[in-house]
């Protein structure tokens, strides 16, 4: 049951994630005064990181232990590109949307 919690709150994690990663690029057009902040992605990174490393624990799939880490690391490579050289490196949507998958799959194969 403490899984499926997780998963849940990894799934809302990286979907929230997502859509900050999709729209706040389209909100930097409009002349609000906003600007980028490298550190809420970070903030998602840790919270990822932490749901990642507790769920991993427990699954017996290596394909699916791959698919959080390598989704993870995708998207650290792209926040750290970001807090280093101030560059966007677009890993991060291709790493929040294997977390959402992989999350997904972990849920559904749970025993009910």
């Amino acid at each position: 049951m403490k899984s499926k919690i997780l998963d849940a709150v990894g799934i809302s994690a990286a979907v929230l994630c997502l859509i900050h990663c999709i729209v706040f690029p389209l909100l930097m057009i409009i002349p609000l005064g906003i600007s980028h902040n490298p550190y809420i992605d970070l903030a998602f990174l840790i919270i990822g990181a932490v749901v990642v490393y507790r769920v991993t624990k427990n699954i017996a799939s290596i394909w699916l232990k791959l698919l959080f880490w390598a989704s993870l690391i995708l998207i650290l490579i792209s926040v750290l590109a970001d807090l280093i050289f101030e560059i966007h490196i677009p890993l991060i949507y291709a790493g929040a949307a294997g977390l959402i998958t992989g999350h997904i799959i972990n849920f559904k194969n749970h025993k009910h």
